[in-house]
């Protein structure tokens, strides 16, 4: 053979043996240019593909914006438009995001920090598939056999029927006593407890049906609801309650439905047990009115049905047993037992039913969940509980290649635990996945491969870029969060001392194992320990039902868009009096939602046109110009500004414009300033809830409890959404709570906060029933020092200790 050709053999294998380079590997990166959702200020970036970014920057900054309002926003819309008109019809409509160009996008598959829901009958194991599971278990290897799995599921009731059953073709047949298997219990209906009720707080004796015996709210003496009791004919509505007969009495509370005429119409009368008890007390309570949940909380006594013995469950349902455990003993496990209980089970005919029960588990367990039971109420769990429950189903996920969105999903977590969610962020990105992580917490953006830093202020003053690179790129950069990322708090010379004590004996609720423990007053106290040790069983069980105590929980703000700063703190009241009283009108002309809104927009400011499965277009109203009021209304002015003038001021200037001069108003003025305290002076009175920041929300909430009137403040995690330079703020409103001669107890994590308390209790050691017990009490530098507890090695790190 020549030597050339060797050569070009030589040559051909050379190149064969080399990775041709594919058209479709370029495809690396989401390109983002001209964003301007919410307050993005032509925000472009590009974000490479399978490898975990991280957004950071201060509460408010518009990470969210980017990360969900624009990037996850849009996938998911584009997702919807591959389905037909018809199926797109029955989905939401989504808006395109306000940006030029978006490029690379692949499937996103949002995990945020929403509440689950708070439906009475909801629990964890019904929102993950464990009880699903569980229920085909019981129907498939239960004895007695008492149905199919619909036997033991406490939504669905068991029913009896009899007559003729039509088909859908029109074929009839005749049944009878056709037996409907359900597993709910009848007396509570499958919630697990009934309510009493005290009359006294439902009826008011000495007063007629006219005068307003009914304390129902609602039920006022001269509204529809009145008159349809007081004009039935079964009673007298001018005599006063005391004096009714047995039968009125009976009549008046618990008569059943039935056939009425009152002013010649035909109605439906009901006894007013009843209909409160369809209208008020069936539902759960966080989803009631503030109004209507405290009444419901002063009229209703919740005790554990005497049926189910709380289980939920019919006796039929709970007879069935494997192994001589039935379903509902499972459910009451804590999920760490269950899964060993699981294990147990080696027939083999069970194998495919225990192996994805025993998979389902394991994952609560990785998630640092295995403290839960099946059984707890899913609208009891923190925001952070309920985002890893929503994490369960994509840990096996064989999916890849897709974008995954995590908005703080270290919120809840005590450092021990961030690390176990730092492994599985990187096992995510590690499938060939795209990772997007919202944070604050250093140790989480520490493993990212790629920060994007927006900034550098809230509101207004952020929306753009400060800083794209790694982790050590952004510590050396000049950025707030680059100046802030090594943060580390030092140990107080010298703590308070306490002036008294708030004293808990015996308490045992959920977890808790009898504990005795005394809070000191007078002083800043962080209770602290593992996720689910029993921490804010302690605190909201024992300590937030006292009198003169705040509570202020974790329970997220909800709001329309006609809902801003101005309305929820209640600074609007004060505000429309004075500008009626000033212009010498109605104080309702300076409220968009009442007379003074515009009719063209009817006070939304934008009008907007539903197209239906295609995105609903948005158009700020010709006739106010965005501004929501009527033309007339904003000829009436307070200090020179008319009301829409107002509500566009951020609250920096509103301090200075209601503490002096014409427009001073006392009452608007500690609003604004509890407000700025808070580090919210960007916002403006009239900005929407719905663009408001989980941190920002966080705060406003905080700032709205601080005018309640008591002398000790419960805080659970304040530092929820808050940036690192935001936490020294808050540290600085805690102390100057406490040095007005307040308490405070905060309930909390972060080693900051711990570093800076004055007292520290921490519980556990474990979580679940390997918790519930107080490990330490005493200050930080005690704990620092004796390093006996999980929380003391974390905090002795943290400290440089």
């Amino acid at each position: 053979m020549s030597t050339a050709t060797s050569t070009r053999s030589k040559t051909a294998d050379q190149t064969s043996d080399q990775p041709t380079e594919h058209a479709a590997d370029s495809h690396d990166l989401i390109r983002v240019h001209g964003a301007r959702e919410n307050n993005l200020q032509d925000v472009s970036v590009e974000i490479p593909k399978r490898r975990l970014t991280v957004f950071t920057g201060v509460s408010g900054s518009g990470k969210s914006s980017l990360v969900f309002d624009t990037v996850a926003a849009e996938s998911q819309r584009l997702i919807n438009e591959t389905y037909s008109a018809f199926l797109q019809g029955f989905m939401p409509s989504l808006d395109r995001p306000d940006v030029d160009l978006l490029d690379g996008l692949t499937t996103a598959i949002v995990v945020d920090q929403e509440r689950l829901g708070a439906n009475p009958r909801s629990t964890v194991g019904t929102v993950t598939d464990a009880n699903a599971i569980l229920r085909v278990l019981f129907s498939r290897f239960g004895e007695p056999y008492v149905g199919p799995s619909t036997a033991f599921s406490f939504n669905i009731p068991a029913r009896k029927a009899s007559g003729v059953m039509t088909s859908a073709t029109g074929e009839k047949t005749v049944v009878r006593n056709a037996v409907y298997h359900g597993g709910m219990c009848p007396r509570c209906e499958g919630r697990g407890s009934v309510s009493d009720l005290d009359l006294a707080e439902i009826i008011d004796e000495s007063k007629s049906l006219l005068e307003g015996a009914i304390k129902v709210p609602g039920y006022t003496a001269d509204g529809w609801m009145v008159k349809g009791f007081a004009e039935s004919g079964l009673f007298d509505g001018n005599t006063p309650i005391r004096d009714f007969t047995d039968q009125e009495r009976a009549d008046l509370l618990y008569k059943e439905q039935t056939k009425i005429k009152i002013a010649g119409i035909n109605m439906t009368y009901e006894g007013l047990i009843p209909k409160i008890q369809k209208s008020m007390l069936s539902k759960d309570l966080d989803s009631l009115q503030p109004h209507i949940r405290a009444f419901v909380e002063r009229a209703a006594v919740f005790t554990t049905c005497p049926e189910c013995g709380g289980t939920r469950l019919s006796e039929s349902a709970r007879s069935a047993k494997i192994r001589g455990v039935n379903i509902a003993d499972l459910c009451a496990m804590q999920i760490t037992d269950l899964a060993a209980w699981i294990r147990e089970l080696d027939d083999p005919a069970m194998a495919p039913v225990v192996k994805a029960l025993g998979d389902n588990l394991a994952a609560f367990v990785e998630l640092g969940l295995g403290y839960l039971s099946l059984e707890r109420p899913s609208g009891t769990l923190s925001g952070g509980e309920a985002q890893r429950i929503k994490m369960l189903r994509h840990l096996g996920s064989s999916l890849t290649d897709v974008t995954y969105v995590f908005d703080e999903p270290t919120i809840g977590l005590h450092p021990h635990d961030i690390q176990r969610m730092n492994d599985l962020l990187v096992r995510l990105r590690d499938k060939g996945n795209t990772v997007l992580v919202v944070e604050h917490k250093p140790e989480t953006i520490a493993i990212a491969d790629h920060v994007v830093d927006l900034g550098p202020g809230a509101g207004t003053a952020g929306g753009t870029i400060c800083f794209e690179g790694t982790v050590d790129g952004l510590r050396s950069s000049d950025t707030v969060t680059g100046r802030h990322l090594d943060d580390r708090a030092a140990l107080k010379d010298e703590v308070r001392k306490p002036t008294g004590a708030l004293e808990i004996r015996g308490a045992t609720a959920n977890n808790l194992q009898s504990v005795d423990v005394d809070v000191p007053l007078g002083a800043l106290v962080v209770v602290t320990g593992v996720a689910g040790s029993g921490k804010s069983s302690l605190i909201h069980g024992s300590v937030a039902g006292r009198e003169g105590v705040v509570s202020i929980d974790q329970g997220a703000i909800r709001g329309s868009r006609r809902s801003n700063p101005a309305t929820y703190t209640g600074l609007l009241e004060p505000v429309r009096k004075a500008f009626a009283k000033a212009n010498g009108v109605k104080p309702a002309l300076f409220s968009a939602n009442s007379e003074g809104a515009c009719p063209t927009c009817n006070g939304n400011g934008m009008i907007y046109t539903e197209l239906s499965f295609m995105e609903t277009v948005s158009t700020p109203c010709e006739d106010c110009g965005g501004k929501r009021f009527q033309a007339a209304v904003l000829e009436y002015t307070l200090g020179g500004r008319d009301i829409s003038e107002v509500l566009a001021m951020p609250v920096s200037e509103a301090v200075e414009f209601f503490g002096s001069g014409e427009a001073r108003i006392p009452a608007a003025h500690a609003i604004v300033e509890r407000l700025a305290d808070v580090g919210l002076g960007y916002l403006t009175l009239g900005q929407p809830l719905t663009t408001l920041s989980g941190g920002e929300r966080q705060r406003l909430k905080l700032a709205t409890h601080l005018g309640d009137k008591g002398g000790v403040y419960i805080l659970d995690e304040p530092t929820s959404g808050l940036h690192l330079a935001d936490v020294q703020q808050l540290l600085g409103l805690l102390d100057r709570l406490v040095d007005s001669g307040r308490s405070v107890i905060v309930i909390e994590h972060h080693q900051a906060v711990m570093a800076h308390a004055d007292w520290i209790i921490d519980l556990g050691p474990g979580a679940g029933h390997d918790g519930g017990r107080v490990v330490f009490e005493g200050t930080p530098a005690d704990l620092v020092a004796q390093r006996s507890t999980l929380t003391g090695e974390h905090l002795a790190q943290y400290v440089g200790a």
